[in-house]
């Protein structure tokens, strides 16, 4: 079976109900499943070993998860127009898995969820990609014949899957963003199991 790791930081709720309809997605293709994944909060004043387990949600991931997935999804909200620190220390233990190539040829998406219209959804986006560029991984987005694409008036992006929170930070995704979120979900999926006929 071919496996999309979804891997997600959330803090209020709408990055999280991003990665379960990324996840939507990626099982409308046979043969894929998605393993939903999180990372733990980080703290500058402690280094503490996260517990393997959180307190609710998806278990935190692991790097062996992460080195035997067949694709990846990288999901975070925004902070300044860039990814959570959580995520960015994540990615940033992943030297091993670069020295050794292993997610190299592997497809991967991004989404991300903001608080305003323009509160630096696409440099999110793109700061997600850099460090999927340096592993070797294929981006895949979403493109314009999507029709969603086209008539969304709150997230949705080329570049990736997105919600616009609002004010109240409110969770609940319109159609249009949950439409979109399953649309990369499927197309990453659809990649990755192309890619693993191909090389099986």
């Amino acid at each position: 079976m071919t496996e999309i790791l979804v891997l997600y930081y959330s803090r209020k709720g709408s990055t999280a109900e991003l990665a379960r309809q990324v996840c939507r997605g990626v099982e409308s293709v046979t043969g894929v499943t998605a393993k939903l994944r999180t990372v733990p909060p980080v703290n500058a004043e402690s280094e503490r070993p996260a517990k393997p387990i959180p307190d609710s949600g998806p278990p935190y991931a692991s790097l062996e998860e992460l080195r035997q997935a067949d694709g990846l999804i990288l999901g975070s909200p925004t902070r300044f127009g860039n990814m959570a620190a959580p995520l960015k220390y994540f990615l940033d233990c992943t030297s091993s898995l670069w020295l050794s190539g292993e997610l190299a040829g592997k497809p991967a998406g991004v989404f991300t969820s903001t608080q305003s219209m323009h509160g630096g959804q696409e440099t999110t986006l793109l700061s997600m990609m850099m460090p999927l560029i340096h592993h070797g991984m294929y981006l895949v987005g979403i493109p314009y014949t999507e029709r969603a694409l086209n008539e969304t008036r709150g997230g949705g992006s080329p570049y990736g899957a997105s919600h616009v929170a609002g004010a109240q930070d409110d969770p609940s995704l319109a159609e249009h963003e949950k439409t979109l979120a399953q649309v990369l979900g499927k197309r990453v999926a659809a990649l990755a199991l192309t890619l693993s006929k191909q090389s099986g």
